[in-house]
Parts: C-alpha cells; structure tokens; sequence
C-alpha cells in the first residue's frame, strides 16, 4: 500500500493507521456509498425533529449555557453561520499541516459514525479540503476538553472562507485559498456548524501521530536496552522467562521477550559472561520498567481507537430507531487518563535510560575509559553529553505531572468538569520527543562502548542494530561537536520503524 493509495471511509470506522495516512503520508480521501447512504438516513432524523420543532440542543435551543434559549424558526440556519465564529476564540502559534490534516481525518472519522445528522455535503467538502491540500490555520490554544471547539472553530471558518488557511506551503486568507483550490465555500444547514465543532478531533487526531511515533521510538528503546546490556555485560537471568513467568506484571513478559529476541546469539548467555552477579536496577528491571510501558502504550491505542470509531456528539443520532438522546459521550475523562498513564510510563523508562547512560561512562562500575574516550583524560568524550541527558530527564519528568485535574467552570457555571486532553496530549508529544533523544543518545553511547570493550558476539538483534547506529554516526574518537550526531539519530529513529523486520 502506497502514500498515495486512498483511505476509503466507510460505515466500518477507520483505525489509528489511516487517519495516520490521511495526516502524516497525505493519503486520498474517498467516501463510501454505504457512510453516503447512512449520513443520509441520519440527516433525515434531523429534518423529521427540526419539523416537530422539538427542543433539540443546538438544532433548536442556543449552546452552553444557551440551552434554555429556543431559536426561532427564522434564525435557526444563521444560528449555524454564526456557531464557530462565536468560537474561534484559540489563541498561540498555529498549528502545524501535519496535525491540522490529522484534526480534519479525525472529525471525518467522527462523522462516520452516523451520530451527528450532518449534512453529507459538509462531510464531502472536508474530505475534499483534505485532498486539495487546504489546511485552515488552526490555533493550538483554547480548547479544555470538553469537545475541542476552539481548534475545530477554526477549521470550519476556513472551510467558510473566513480566517487565514495553509494552501502550497503559503499561509493566505481563506476566501483566497478557495479560490485558488478551486473549493467552493460551505454552506451550513441546519445542525451542521454544531456538529463540525462538536468533535475531540484536535486530541483525537494529536493522538493519532503521537502513537505512530512512540512504537518507532518504542522499538528503537529496545535496541538500545539491549546494546546497553551488551556494552556493560550484564546479566542476562533477568529475561529469563521462567522467573518473569513467576509474577506476570502487565507487559513484562512481553518486555522479557523482546529483550530475549534482541540478544538471541549473544555471548552473554555464555557461562561468566556477565561481570556481574546483580547489575543496577535500570538494567536488571528492564524487562518490568518496559513492560510497564508496553501496558501503557496498548491501553492508550484502545483508548484512541474507541474515539475515532465512536459518536461523540450531543445530541447523538440513532438512524435506526429515529431518535435524537442528550448524552455525555463529549467527555474524554478515560481517553485522557490512558495518555496521562502512557506519560508516566514513558518517564519510568526515560529514567532507566538515564541512569544507564551516566553508567556506561563511569569507569567504576562499567570498567570502560572514563566518558567513554579512547585518547584519556585530556579529551572530553561524553562527558559534557551528561548533561543534555540530565535535562531531558529532568523535563519529562515535569512534563509527565498530571494535567488532567477538570479546569475552572464555565458557560455560567454549566460546564463544571473538562478532561483537559488537548493538553494532555500537547505534553505527551513533547514527552516523546525528549524520549527519542534519550534513545538516540543511549544508542551513540552504548555503540561507543561496544567498540571500546572489542565486543564481537553480539546478539541478532543488537548486531542489527549496532549497525544501522554506525551508518549515521561514526565512532568517537577525537573529541567533536556531538550534536549533529545525535541529531541525525533522532531523525533516523523518528522516521524509520525497522526494528520490528529485525526481530
């Protein structure tokens, strides 16, 4: 399958791996006979309320605290002209295409779901916005939570032609943008600018990209566990899957096996080979600190796949038995949570590759040159890379804090809880970054001493790995700016997933 091959949406709900296409590989967008035959069902319970007149929130009566206002039957369609104007009130940097793309899959994915009576010309023009390469700038500030409105405000102005957009690279006014892609402005009915801002989309979509990169990073992590185990000689009993088998901790004994994989011909399984009876905590735990991770990691991918295939809006449209039921389904209390736990999973492990790092330099307990120089004490090596492993370390810690404590009330007091999971989701992927730097330099470091203790019989794994390291960072050997090295092995690990071909 190719970049270029469609995602075709339909009634059976897309996964994290094609909104991931659609925002990260610029993929097509193709709808569905089915969804177009379902969004047409469901929009007809729509026009069959809106004709009883009912109170419908958002369709009949105001938003927030609004809800008590019934519209009148003449300003009910300018009520949706003027729902995400009302709202766009996202405030910081722009952000990036990659994640506006991922925000506009997300609240297609949304609509697919048949739950929010939509028009199906809305749901066509955002899939052809997507398509065209039209990327409405969205702000990356103002949304608690509790639907991301502000960010999806923005999207739906510039689906209007109102705002500033992303079109071939040049940030321009939104009427402009239309013009040029050839995109007719949309037009709202009835419930449509509800239902467009109505989404988790911004944290959903957030989500999305941050799981594809952390199982690169993840198995990348493993790597270089296992490089550390070969650079230090450590004992190979802790992944030993009779003892892990004795208490079967979530994920530990898939850590344990991947780990064993990793090392598979290793000279470490050798009698003696290890120089230590009971090594550091961050190697001898390594199998239950990842493990840890790898629970974290699958609670949170079931928690993101429950959001793209589920209706979040409110009201949600049940096609089949002709109703309309006032829900909560907009609060990501348990979505959010998963990711605050990935977070601190993620910290654990950052932790551990930490402490690894600092130890492979030190001559005492590794048994290697000091920072890890072959030329001795008057060149620097890896001394002064300490640090940037001490910061890093430092801010995930930080940035692994709980966020997710509900915000002040608003709309007059009605909105009394919010899940916070657009940042949840900011600081995760800012976790993540800081931990594929640990990883790339953990790498670099643990190659290092591989040469300088002559290791030659190197697990399968850990060879493969060794040897993709050395093709984008050479030894160490007169001291140089390290940087660029760890630079490019971030990239590498960041764009290249190939751990998994190996095992």
């Amino acid at each position: 399958m190719t970049a270029q091959t469609p995602v075709i949406l339909s009634t059976d709900p897309p996964g994290i791996a094609e909104i991931v296409r659609i925002a990260r590989h610029r993929a097509p967008v193709k709808i569905a006979g089915d969804l177009t035959v379902l969004l047409e069902k469901s929009r007809a319970v729509i026009e069959r309320r809106l004709g009883e007149n009912a109170p419908v929130y958002g369709l009949t009566t105001g938003l927030g605290a609004g809800v008590d206002t019934r519209l009148e039957p003449s300003d009910i369609a300018a009520f949706q002209q003027r729902v995400p104007e009302a709202r766009a009130v996202g405030v910081g940097a722009g952000l990036s295409s990659e994640v506006v793309r991922a925000v506009m899959a997300a609240r297609l994915a949304g609509f697919a779901s048949g739950g929010a009576g939509v028009s199906p010309g809305v749901v066509a023009s955002l899939a052809a916005a997507l398509n065209a390469g039209f990327h409405p700038v969205i702000h990356a500030l103002g949304s608690i939570g509790a639907a991301d409105l502000a960010p999806l405000s923005d999207m739906a102005r510039g689906l209007l032609g109102h705002g500033e957009v992303e079109f071939g690279g040049e940030i321009m006014d939104a009427g402009k943008a239309l013009e040029k892609s050839g995109l007719p402005p949309l037009t709202l009915g009835p419930r449509d600018g509800h239902a467009l801002v109505v989404g988790n989309s911004l944290s959903i979509g957030q989500a999305c990209l941050a799981i594809d990169d952390l199982i690169r990073t993840l198995d990348w992590s493993f790597a270089a566990v296992a490089l550390s185990f070969e650079a230090f000689r450590a004992n190979v009993t802790v992944i030993d899957p009779r003892a892990l088998s004795r208490r079967p901790a979530f994920g530990q004994e898939t850590a344990g096996k991947r780990l064993a994989d990793m090392l598979s011909g290793s000279g470490l399984f050798e009698p003696d080979a290890a120089r230590r009876l009971q090594d550091p905590v961050s190697y001898r735990c390594a199998p239950q600190i990842w493990g840890a991770l790898i629970h974290a990691l699958e609670e949170a991918t079931v928690a993101t796949e429950i959001e793209i295939a589920g209706a979040g809006d409110n009201p949600v449209v049940l096609v089949e038995e002709n109703a309309l039921i006032h829900n909560g389904n907009f609060d990501t209390t348990a979505f959010a949570l998963s990711f605050e736990r990935l977070g601190l999973a993620i910290a654990q492990c950052a932790s551990a590759t930490a402490h690894r790092t600092m130890k492979i330099m030190s001559p005492g307990i590794s048994e290697l040159p000091r920072f890890l120089t072959p030329r001795g004490a008057s060149r620097t090596g890896f001394a002064t890379v300490q640090k940037t492993v001490s910061a890093l370390e430092a801010e995930i810690r930080h940035l692994a804090n709980p966020v997710a404590f509900s915000p002040i009330p608003v709309a007059d007091g009605i909105e009394d809880h919010a899940s916070m999971a657009p940042s949840v989701m900011a600081k995760t992927v800012a976790i993540i970054e800081r931990f594929r730097w640990l990883v790339a330099i953990e790498l670099i470091a643990t190659s290092q001493a591989v040469d300088l203790r002559g290791v030659e019989s190197l697990g399968a794994g850990a060879s493969a790995a060794y040897h993709e390291v050395r093709s984008v960072v050479e030894p160490l050997d007169e001291d140089r700016a390290q940087a660029p090295d760890f630079s490019r092995m971030s990239d590498f690990i960041r764009v290249n997933g190939l751990m998994h071909e190996v095992q």
